[in-house]
């Protein structure tokens, strides 16, 4: 007699036969898992001597429970554990799928990726007064049709069980032309979420939890018939010791449980089930809070770049005048230096002096903008209270440079959101940066009006423009706007970034339009204060 002679059966099909499941119970691996501990904790409680079958996923969250089992249980339980062979890792069906990788913790129960069984490590025997029940593996046949389920079967004195679960083929794309049969392929392939996790529905069990006795022989028949032939094509001594004795092992029929103990159950199944729900509603919130915490470590690590970046500049920045200092210093020590040549020399001194002191000046209040943003207190600011007067305090040095300047501000407007030292600091900045650039001849004016929720601000020149590729410049740190003349630039190159900031710290924005030769229009947008 060869292998060939036995073809054992879905243990699936024949629950379903028996059962009549019209509907396919889908439930996810973590909570067949529950359900497992749950069977083997009422077992363990009761002090129940038992035999059990069983045939269960490869991974550690897995064999821990087995062991678990045989630490508590009762000393003259048995378990029988059918293992697909060797062979089945390799069967072309699989050949394209790497295999399971070992991974800690509870995320083992989630390793449905393979067919083959777990690698269980039965526990040796300890000392007395230990005892711990004894375990035996059984393989099955190359293609056994129990490759793809996964089962707990108990019978004891007082009560059997039977879960079952199969891991139809529509879990995965399959290259095997074989496909499920009907009677175990799932109704739908739409998989709902386990616990709002949808990482733990991944591989939906079709599954059958019984207590009927003729549903649990009718099994029981199975499981002899695929340990035959698993014999067949892989003997064993445990295996043919258990066939021999079979009958003796296997004499009375299953027992029904009583309602006490089927209370105690579905008891524990409960409990493992809100035990569930609460470690993934913990999972949820450790997620959100990871997703924050990167988004925070990435805010934190961008603002440390800009800083680098910002103290780099401003390094740079303090040579420069340090350096034609120094180079002035040097030359007035020369004995043969003439008076004029002294005097130029001092006046590069006095004008190089003024361009630190400004540069330092600058960077300090945009440091101090940065530090007070989170703490300052809005006020309701009127543009009429303040535009007009920085306008006229620039009316003396437009007219000295020969250009108009004129300014549209309604005192019918709605106060803004700010602070009235912000609101001056822009219209300065953006003020003498238009004049700066626009020739004699040519004209500037401040205009505003309402948008929605926000009050726009409108600095418009006739001045030298700014050409497309800078625009996306202008506004950072020492960027300095190349002008007619080489003296105008010579400024920090802070003004409209502490415009933008100053904006930002309002609540507002700041943007730029301009074409080279045609002048720039400056649109700040502040926020219309609410009480």
């Amino acid at each position: 007699m060869n292998a060939s002679s036995f073809q054992d059966s879905s243990l699936y099909e024949l629950a379903a036969s028996i059962e009549q499941v019209s509907q396919p119970l889908q439930v996810s691996p973590t909570t067949f898992k529950s359900m497992l501990s749950a069977i083997m904790d009422v077992l363990s409680e009761a002090q129940e001597p038992a035999t059990l079958w069983m045939k269960l996923p490869r991974g550690y969250a897995w064999s821990s429970e087995v062991e678990r089992y045989q630490r508590s249980a009762h000393p003259d339980s048995a378990i029988y554990i059918l293992k697909n062979p060797q062979s089945a890792y390799h069967t072309p069906e699989e050949s394209d799928r790497p295999p399971s990788r070992p991974v800690s913790g509870d995320s083992n129960i989630f390793d449905w990726d393979s067919d083959a069984d777990s690698d269980i490590h039965f526990i040796e025997p300890l000392p007395s007064p230990f005892t711990i029940c004894s375990a035996t593996s059984l393989p099955l046949a190359a293609h056994s049709q129990l490759r793809r389920e996964y089962f707990l079967m108990v019978r004891s004195p007082r009560f059997s069980v039977l879960l079952l679960a199969h891991r139809p083929r529509s879990v995965r794309p399959s290259t095997s032309p074989d496909p499920a049969p009907p009677s175990i392929r799932p109704q739908t392939t739409a998989i709902l979420s386990d616990e709002g996790n949808p990482s733990r529905r991944k591989h939906p069990l079709l599954c059958i939890c019984s207590f009927i006795p003729q549903t649990i022989q009718q099994v029981f028949s199975g499981v002899h018939q695929a340990i035959q032939a698993g014999q067949l094509s892989e003997p064993s001594p445990e295996g043919q010791a258990l066939l021999e004795q079979w009958d003796n092992l296997t004499q009375g029929e299953a027992i029904a449980p009583s309602p006490a103990l089927l209370g105690q159950f579905y008891s524990r199944q409960m409990f493992y089930q809100e035990e569930l729900w609460h470690r993934s509603a913990a999972d949820r919130k450790l997620s959100e809070q990871v997703a924050t915490l990167q988004l925070e470590c990435e805010g934190l690590t961008n603002r440390l770049r800009i800083k680098d970046e910002f103290l780099k500049n401003v390094g740079q920045e303090m040579r420069t005048p340090l350096t034609t200092m120094k180079t002035a210093l040097t030359l007035l020590e020369s004995p043969n230096l003439r008076p004029p040549q002294r005097q130029r020399y001092m006046e590069l001194l006095t004008k190089e002096c003024d361009r630190q002191s400004a540069l330092i000046t600058s960077v300090l209040d945009l440091m101090q903008l940065e530090d007070h943003a989170d703490h300052a207190l809005m006020q309701p600011i009127r543009l009429s209270d303040v535009v007009p007067g920085v306008v006229s305090t620039y009316q003396p040095l437009a007219r000295e440079r020969g250009m108009m300047l004129a300014y549209t501000i309604s005192s019918d407007l709605p106060a803004v959101s700010c602070l009235h030292k912000w609101l001056s600091q822009i219209v300065i900045n953006l003020l003498d940066n238009a004049i700066k650039f626009t020739p004699p001849g040519g004209e500037v004016w401040v205009s505003a009006k309402q948008q929605g929720d926000y009050i726009q601000l409108e600095f418009k020149d006739t001045g030298v423009g700014i050409a497309p590729a800078e625009l996306s410049r202008v506004f950072r740190p020492f960027y300095r706007l190349r002008g007619h003349q080489e003296d105008q630039s010579s400024g920090p190159g802070l003004g409209l970034s502490m415009v933008q900031q100053l904006a930002l710290n309002c609540g507002g924005s700041v943007s730029v339009r301009s074409r080279p030769g045609e002048g720039s229009i400056f649109h700040v947008l502040l926020p219309i204060y609410n009480t």
